[in-house]
Formats: C-alpha cells, structure tokens, sequence
C-alpha cells in the first residue's frame, strides 16, 4: 500500500510536467524520382539512397525546431542529385578523377507536395545548385546538396513550398 501512496503523487507530478499534449510530428517521405533511379548507377546506389535519408533528416529537424506543420504529410520526391566531388562509385567508373582535385558545381532539385493536417494540399518544387566552380566551397562530396535542403527546409518551415 506504501509503494501506491508513493507512486499516486509522482503521476500527478509528471501528468503536470508533461503540460499539454504534442501535436504528431509530420510525416515525411522522400522518393526517388525516375530520371535520378536511372543516374543512380553513375553516382552508386547507396549514396543516392543516403541522400534521400538526409533530406528527410533535414526536413524533419527544421520543422521539429519551428512547430511547423504539425500532423502533415510531407511526400518529396529528389529529383536530381549533383555531387561536387566524385563519389566513390565514380571514381571506380573512372580511374582519372582525384577525389581531392576534381570539383564540380554540386545541387539538388526536390519536388513533391505537403498535405496539411486539415487536407490541404500544397505542391512543392526547389532547387539550388552552385552558380559557378568559384562558388564551390565544398569540401564534401554533398556539400552543395545539403545546401539545398536545408533551404528547402527552412522554406517549409516558413511556409513557403514554391521556388521562384
């Protein structure tokens, strides 16, 4: 009977605690579009696969940090992919790229829509790539693909689907 008397007053601390119920967090799903799943041999598989992983990841702490978008449902669909270094299944296509020397102007471009939690439904399209090799700050091979979704994430975030 002592361990309930105990335990009666921790739930109704922790019922306090918890305040008010969390909405559902969005759901986010990220596809490959069909033009990239045919460049997916060139650029190898698992990065592209990798690269759709991070951009939900992205995707999900920017709208985690903002409470945006509570209860929706993100589809994304990557749609080209650009390294701004080779990856490794290049450079196993093609012994003269240096994974050190050889730089290219890197980007995403995503497309794919939101549904709102009241089912709306909202088109979204971005793309960002750099606009010259000068502009290549990378030193990793996504550098510039991680630029563009974490612009795209912050446009979600602020509620702005369309690029452009």
């Amino acid at each position: 009977m002592r361990k309930l008397a105990f335990l009666a007053p921790l739930g109704a601390v922790l019922a306090v605690a918890a305040g008010p119920a969390m909405a559902d967090p969005a759901s986010i799903n990220v596809a490959i579009g069909p033009d990239l799943q045919e460049k997916a041999d060139e650029l190898g598989e698992r990065d592209v696969r990798e690269q759709a992983d991070r951009l939900a990841e992205v995707v999900r702490r920017a709208l985690a940090r903002e409470n945006r978008l509570d209860g929706a449902r993100i589809d994304l669909v990557l749609t080209d992919l650009r390294p701004n270094r080779p990856t490794f299944e290049q450079l196993a296509q093609r012994p003269g790229l240096d994974f050190q020397r050889s730089i290219s102007i890197g980007g995403a471009a995503i497309e794919g829509s939101v549904t709102t939690a009241d089912g709306e439904v909202l088109p979204v399209r971005y793309d960002w790539y750099s606009p010259s090799l000068a502009d290549v700050r990378g030193h990793t091979t996504w550098q510039d693909a991680d630029r563009a979704y974490e612009r795209l994430a912050r446009r979600l975030a602020d509620g702005r689907y369309l690029s452009r």
